[in-house]
């Protein structure tokens, strides 16, 4: 793309206007009788984000909600396959996630997301996307220790030895949050545990009912 396509390009952008659907977000929920949601959760590499997401899915659907999972490294075979892992990269992917994952909390839908999204802003981001209450932060405590102890895919392995690059907490840094809404140690607790911990939480901010 020359420069004068981006000019050209960012003309544009001026000319496009949001359009006001007849059929409102609350709608599309009140069909479900759920409140639209995104629980995000955030954690190292081998902290077990993606095993707890999908129990929490298979729990929420076996209560008979409307969910849908987003995997950090299916939506790299698809929507993001076209980004790196640098500091850019990383952010353009959790933005095109936070924006994915509004329109799915726009139909209505539980939205189950597992991402490391190492940088704080990052996060932040994606939470000022969503109403208040609407984005839930589930962070996994657990230490790099246990993490790399685990290292199902061997990658800690290979970051050790440099084979790969800008790998969140060996060369790239991992933000925690400051105030998740759950903070949970999968070191500690088993899987059944945990998904216990994000299921009661939703009952008791009525996101789901009993």
């Amino acid at each position: 793309m020359t420069d004068k396509d981006c000019a050209d390009s960012g003309r544009g952008q001026q000319n496009i206007h949001w359009h006001r659907g007849d059929v409102a977000p609350s709608e599309r929920a009140a069909l479900k009788s759920q409140q639209p949601t995104v629980i995000w959760l955030t954690g190292l590499s081998g902290s077990g984000k993606s095993t707890l997401a999908n129990r929490v899915e298979r729990r929420l659907l076996e209560a008979g909600r409307h969910t849908m999972l987003m995997d950090a490294d299916n939506i790299r075979h698809g929507l993001c396959r076209d980004l790196g892992f640098s500091e850019g990269d990383r952010a353009e992917n959790i933005r095109r996630i936070g924006e994915v994952s509004k329109l799915m909390a726009e139909a209505g839908l539980i939205v189950i997301t597992a991402f490391i999204s190492p940088f704080r802003a990052d996060r932040d981001m994606v939470r000022t996307l969503l109403p208040a209450g609407a984005f839930i932060e589930v962070h996994l405590s657990t230490s790099l220790e246990v993490c790399e102890a685990r290292d199902a895919k061997g990658l800690y392995r290979k970051a050790r030895k440099g084979e790969i690059a800008h790998f969140t907490g060996i060369s790239s840094p991992y933000e925690a949050p400051r105030q998740p809404e759950l903070r949970i140690d999968t070191a500690t607790l088993s899987e059944e545990e945990s998904c216990d911990l994000i299921m009661n939480f939703l009952y008791r901010k009525r996101i789901i009912d009993t």
